[in-house]
């Protein structure tokens, strides 16, 4: 037993509050080291009488360790907890002061969670984890109004450049919701439409107004109200870290200096603010010096954002922020910034772009969720560049599972591309049949997945301004085979709570071997289903150990029966099957 493999401590990911009567709580050990272990539960002021003894199940792998988990009642809101951890004949506990060779004569010792605090929770909008995104770069999704476009915007489907402009705008959205409603989208992800200077947009020089070139706000009422009518929830791309080089109050700085009443709003290490050597004098994102940082400490501009938070919640009704460059606002600030919105909206969603473990981020008083750049990671390197072998892609899994309580999971942001991103068709090098392992993958893991505008079409790009591409809306030049995948594989998940749940297991996965079996469960329907891949160039037979019954491949609609609880499976290079358990066929083993 490698007792300094083991770990625990409250709070965080390791205990914490599922429902207003639910706890989880989990350890760590060595992978393989023990073979159980025991949480030994009770209320602080009732022990005796409430003291209970249960048993973990390993609910997540990876490399180097086993992550136990247990759900726990506690029948006053608060608990005290320790676990026994058995290998073998050998029992040693572990409370709060470490390594007991004994049970404690009393719960002084144990581990406390003092009292399960609703306004402590972490409450994500339940909407969120039924939710199918998809993300809209607006200049370059479809133009509506040409009499709005810029002067010098070119003919749509050009080459796009950093610069150039093809005149996308609002009503083209507009025009185009009937294509989102036939996918099965439920909500959308706009990149910022405020006015600004640049394509992007993240260069804000007015938070209250849409870009001319995009519309009015009464244009983007309209559109929010219509995709409500549908069913659609609106998430806007809020850029608090930094404005825009033309925002008056910087365009102040810039005239008056140190004397501008707003110099303040800013951080500015030397004036005049300038650049000098090509690193400008004043903070801004990266070394941009079209976007100086924003000081979030001070009063007027925390005031100011949050009037901005609170309109476009109040006004326009949208659902949702999504927080651009989240992690390097402080903490306080989004706080504050989640307590305006909240108060407006209990169920808008707060997105924050991080990047990497985002913990901090995830207690409950800032972010709903964080963009699932990780998982995205973990998803290339298996499916795509074969960097990882199907143990390898389960281990990564598991961690993932494990960095996060079980509702940041469920709420999760989860992409396999964005305008930040080379196009996943590009990654694939054009091969379909490694971006259908990819997408079913997204489709078939909890959290709320978020489909790039036209990749579900076949568009493809490099790294930005190459992911930027105009939207392909000529029938004749889609990829109508993707397309259905996609409709098909997006219906799929809204029909089958299991596919939507967090509930995974790794029903194969070993060293070496590129194939991998995932098993996710529902169990309040009952249902079942094996997602088997194989991103491998070459074919595979396989022989899975599953459930006595029938298992329908829900592609194809071929039907498959076990024998002595195992099913012999072919699939082809790159291919897939998607398993569902006849619950009326299922014999318990």
């Amino acid at each position: 037993m490698l007792l300094e493999a083991i770990y625990h401590r409250p709070k965080m990911n390791w205990s914490y509050v599922y429902d207003r009567s639910t706890m989880h709580l989990r350890l760590r050990s060595k992978r393989g080291d023990l073979d159980a272990v025991i949480a030994i539960i009770g209320d602080k002021y009732a022990w005796d009488r409430t003291v209970l003894h249960l048993p973990m199940r390993i609910f997540a792998r990876d490399a180097l360790f086993d992550y136990w988990e247990v759900e726990a009642q506690p029948p006053y809101r608060r608990l005290r907890y320790g676990f026994q951890l058995i290998e073998g004949e050998k029992s040693v506990w572990m409370t709060e002061r470490g390594f007991e060779q004994a049970l404690p004569d009393h719960p002084l010792e144990f581990f406390d969670f003092p009292f399960m605090n609703p306004v402590d929770f972490f409450e994500a909008p339940a909407w969120v984890k039924d939710a199918v995104f998809y993300q809209i770069f607006p200049e370059r999704f479809a133009n509506g109004d040409p009499s709005i476009s810029p002067k010098n915007a070119e003919p749509w489907g050009g080459e796009p450049t950093p610069v150039n402009f093809f005149g996308g705008d609002l009503q083209g959205v507009l025009d185009h919701l009937d294509h989102l409603s036939t996918l099965g989208i439920n909500a959308i992800y706009f990149c910022p439409v405020f006015q600004a200077t640049t394509n992007h947009k993240y260069n804000t020089a007015d938070y209250m107004r849409v870009d001319p070139h995009f519309g009015t706000n009464e244009k983007l009422k309209e559109l929010v109200d219509a995709c409500h009518e549908r069913g659609i929830r609106v998430v806007l791309d809020a850029v608090f870290n930094h404005s825009g080089r033309e925002f008056l109050p910087f365009a102040d700085v810039l005239e008056k200096g140190a004397a501008s009443r707003y110099a303040d709003w800013f951080h500015v290490r030397e004036w005049p603010a300038r650049i000098e050597d090509g690193i400008p004098t004043y903070d801004t994102f990266a070394f941009e010096p079209l976007m100086p940082k924003l000081n979030t400490e001070h009063p007027e501009v925390k005031e100011y954002l949050l009037e901005v938070a609170r309109y476009w919640i109040q006004d326009m009704g949208i659902d949702g922020w999504r927080l651009d460059v989240a992690n390097e606002v402080d903490h306080q600030f989004w706080r504050e910034f989640r307590q305006t919105v909240k108060s407006l909206n209990p169920d808008a969603y707060l997105l924050g772009e991080i990047w990497h473990d985002s913990i901090m981020w995830l207690q409950g008083d800032q972010f709903d969720a964080v963009m699932n750049y990780p998982f995205t990671n973990s998803v290339m390197d298996y499916a795509v560049l074969g960097k990882l072998d199907g143990l390898g892609f389960a281990n990564e899994v598991g961690k993932l599972l494990a960095a996060y309580s079980q509702p940041v999971t469920e709420a999760a942001f989860n992409l396999l591309g964005s305008h930040d991103t080379p196009r996943l068709l590009t990654l694939c090098e054009g091969d379909v049949r490694k971006m259908k392992l990819a997408v079913i993958l997204l489709l078939t893991y909890p959290g709320a997945p978020c489909i790039y505008y036209g990749d579900e079409v076949g568009l493809d790009g490099g790294y930005d301004p190459g992911c930027r591409k105009c939207m392909e809306w000529d029938e004749q030049k889609q990829n109508k085979d993707l397309l259905d995948f996609f409709t098909q594989a997006i219906a799929l998940r809204k029909q089958h709570a299991a596919l939507r749940s967090a509930d995974i297991s790794m029903i194969y996965a070993e060293a070496g071997d590129p194939c991998i079996a995932i098993g996710r469960k529902d169990q309040d329907t009952g249902e079942q289903f094996v997602l088997v891949l194989n991103a491998s160039e070459e074919p595979r037979s396989m022989e899975l150990p599953l459930h006595q019954g029938t298992w329908r491949n829900v592609f194809s609609a071929t039907t498959r029966e076990t024998q002595q609880n195992k099913l012999k499976l072919d699939l082809e290079a790159y291919g897939f099957s998607l398993l569902q358990l006849d619950v009326k066929s299922h014999v318990k083993a």
